[in-house]
Parts: structure tokens; C-alpha cells; sequence
């Protein structure tokens, strides 16, 4: 089924010329169907990059969704302009109900959560979410802030980057969100920080680790009441996030270590193989279809 989005959206033309089903709202508003409504709150600098991983991620389920783009009002984004916005996006209080949220990551993780601008909005829409939202997919950086928010557990700091593919394994093989997962998968990451596992185990009464990585801490983790989904890392990359990452911070003269299990033969020169790509697939299907689409009403009070 098609991804519902945005008239005039560039997102549509690069999808479209990887075959994903995607139809403008002009065209949707025709059917007589009830699509998932999905947010995705972008909280990252270059939103067309996002909206295209993650609109990429949304296609490939049965479900018909609509995509409603969103932005944090408190916040003036230094690579997207102002126009972009306007066209595009829309503010929380302009929305009603959804049936699922996404909240990305954010390149901040340097900051405390108190420092960064739009906190106390963000804190805000954590609170809306308990009655507007069936169920909310935080990722990375969205997901650190919001256990933090909800259940106290702080990040902690690695000088050495969490930078590269690595493996996970699954701790709960019972939780629907993990149906049809390899006993093995492979994920990027991009990050400094991280959880400590002991410090989540202390809150077992209120959240559950699913999956874990190789020495890089939980990668997913859930509210015992399967409304909140935190991820920690980023199934929805292209092939080349990692790689653009690497050679842009390289021209910029930062210190920046090849990202592991990553380049055929750690040579930057060689593609690098998209071996994740099922596993995103299937995460993103799983929670639309058992945490949104199974539990949302068909009509909002």
C-alpha cells in the first residue's frame, strides 16, 4: 500500500525512483480509506535526509499511512529554511490525534537535556503523547532523551565513538516488535553516548531491554505498557550514511576513526554493503502493525 504524503514533498521523486508506493494527499483524500496517520516529529538539521529514510521505512507494510511531517516550534533548524517549513510542516497544536509518532535523534548528545533550546517544549509533547498518540517510536538521540524524561536514566559518555555496524542479539524473543528477527542482526550507530544496562535493569518494573549489541549497551528497549518504543540506533540509514558522515568529518580536519565492520576490507574506498536493510524493514513493519495499527481505534473520540 501507498506511503501518503505531502504534495510536492522531494522526497516523492527519489522514492518513487526506487519503486516505493507513494501517493500525495491530493490523490488520497479520493479513496475512501482510513490510513494510519503517522508523525514524524524531525528534529534533525537536514530534514529532507530524514523524511526520506524514514517516509522509505513507512512503505513497505500492507498499511496505507499517511505521513505528517512535524517540527519543534522553539527551535530555528540552521540547514532546512524557513519556506521548507511552512510548506511542509506542521507544529503539534496543528494535527488532532495520531495513530503512531516518530521522534528522530538529534546531533545534540554532547548537551545536557536541560541545555538544549527546545526541551521544554519537547517535554511538552512527551506529555500530549499519553493522549493523543497510540504509540511512539523514539530513535537514537529521541530515544536517550526520553528515557531520561520518563524514567530518570541519564547517558553516559564514550570518548570512543560508537561509530559502525554492529551486532545485536534479542533478549525477548516473545515481544511481537522482534517477530521475525535473525537471532543476529546488524545495525549502524553513530554515537558518543550510551546506556549502562544495570542502571535500565534497575527500572524493570517500568521498561524492558528486547535487544541488546555487542558491547555497546541496549539497542531496544520497551514501556511495559508497549506504548513507547526506544531505538538506539538507526536501522533506517542509507548504504552511505555512515560513510558521508566519515569523509565530511575527515575534510573538515576532525579526528575520526573508520567506522567499524562497516567498508569491504576497512578500505573507504570500497562500497559498502547494505546488510541491515531487512532488519529496518521489519522493525518499522512490526511496530506499525502490532503497536499502531492493532491497538489505535478507527475513530478518535
Amino acid at each position: 500500500m501507498p506511503v501518503n504524503i505531502p504534495d510536492r514533498l522531494p522526497a516523492a521523486d527519489i522514492l518513487r525512483n526506487e519503486n516505493v508506493f507513494v501517493m500525495t494527499n491530493s490523490r488520497a483524500i479520493t479513496q475512501d480509506i482510513r490510513p494510519i496517520r503517522i508523525g514524524i516529529l524531525n528534529l534533525m538539521p537536514i530534514k529532507e535526509k530524514t523524511e526520506t529514510q524514514l517516509i522509505r521505512m513507512l512503505s513497505n507494510t500492507p498499511l496505507q499511512v499517511e505521513v505528517v511531517l512535524l517540527y519543534t516550534q522553539t527551535h530555528v533548524p540552521s540547514h532546512t529554511s524557513a519556506e521548507y517549513l511552512q510548506t511542509f510542516y506542521k507544529s503539534i497544536d496543528k494535527v488532532g490525534k495520531l495513530d503512531g509518532l516518530i521522534i528522530t535523534g538529534s546531533p545534540i548528545d554532547h548537551l545536557k537535556y536541560e541545555d538544549v533550546d527546545f526541551w521544554p517544549e519537547l517535554t511538552k509533547i512527551y506529555e500530549w503523547t499519553k493522549e493523543n498518540v497510540t504509540s511512539t517510536f523514539h530513535i537514537c538521540w529521541g530515544a536517550f532523551a526520553a528515557v531520561y524524561y520518563y524514567y530518570g536514566i541519564n547517558k553516559h559518555w564514550r570518548d570512543d565513538k560508537i561509530f559502525g555496524v554492529f551486532k545485536h542479539h534479542v533478549r525477548e524473543p516473545k515481544e511481537p516488535i522482534v517477530r521475525g528477527f535473525d537471532d543476529e542482526f546488524f545495525v549502524p550507530h553513530s554515537r558518543n553516548s550510551y546506556l549502562k544496562t544495570d542502571e535500565v535493569i534497575a527500572h524493570k518494573d517500568e521498561v524492558d531491554i528486547i535487544c541488546d549489541g555487542v558491547n555497546i549497551g541496549p539497542y531496544l528497549m520497551m514501556s511495559k505498557d508497549k506504548r513507547n518504543i526506544f531505538v538506539f540506533g538507526h536501522s533506517e540509514y542509507e548504504a552511505y550514511t555512515l560513510s558521508d558522515e566519515y569523509f565530511r568529518d575527515k575534510a573538515k580536519g576532525m579526528e575520526i576513526n573508520l567506522p567499524e565492520n562497516y567498508f569491504p576490507q576497512d578500505n573507504p574506498a570500497l562500497t559498502p554493503p547494505n546488510v541491515w536493510r531487512s532488519h529496518g524493514n521489519l522493525l518499522f513493519s512490526n511496530w506499525l502493525n502490532y503497536y499502531v495499527y492493532q491497538e489505535t481505534p478507527y475513530k478518535f473520540e
